[in-house]
């Protein structure tokens, strides 16, 4: 145990935080939720800074790390849909979940077959993550009064679910060589 993963549990623990601020219904309870996923944000670049600048790096903080991401966006997702369930919310949410989901699987399988690193974290992905989270960030910040921020998030959002689906295309496209294969 380091103090990058402690970064990355403390992420973990402030996920039911984050949701449950937004179930709220007084005004200024969503600027709340939107702190404390800046502050989970913040973690997660520090976490990851501060392992590779002390070298250390471990199995546990790669698995870790990407796990209290997902849970933190598909949380925040899923209950944005609840709060907001029009269509421009939701479908992007659900492409998101879905493409996370198909690409941990992928991962997964690629790991079981000894091929981890070919579908490793592209550029786009990571372009993809930090658009996703800002419009996080711009939705839970104006979640109860739904004006200009909110509406920028929503577009962020639509934006980053367009990344989504083509950086799991392109991981697809990596993989398929060896996921084509008869075995």
């Amino acid at each position: 145990m380091n103090l990058p993963i402690w970064l990355t549990l403390f992420r973990l623990v402030l996920i039911p935080f984050v949701v449950g601020l937004m179930f709220v219904p007084m005004s200024g309870f969503n600027i709340a939720a939107a702190i404390l996923f800046g502050v989970a944000l913040a973690t997660d670049w520090l976490d990851g800074h501060l392992a590779r600048r002390w070298n250390q790096t471990s199995a546990f903080g790669a698995f870790l790390d990407p796990v209290a991401d997902k849970l933190i966006v598909c949380a925040v997702l899923v209950i944005l849909v609840y709060r907001d369930p029009h269509y421009y919310v939701a479908l992007p949410a659900a492409v998101t979940v879905g493409r996370e989901l198909t690409v941990s699987a992928l991962r997964e399988w690629m790991a079981e077959l000894g091929e981890r690193g070919v579908v490793a974290v592209g550029s786009l992905g990571k372009y993809k993550t930090a658009i996703q989270m800002a419009a996080i960030f711009c939705m839970l910040f104006q979640l109860t009064e739904q004006g200009i921020v909110y509406g920028v998030g929503v577009v962020l959002l639509v934006i980053s679910a367009a990344l989504t689906i083509c950086s799991m295309i392109e991981y697809l496209r990596q993989a398929w060589p060896r996921l084509s294969m008869e075995r």
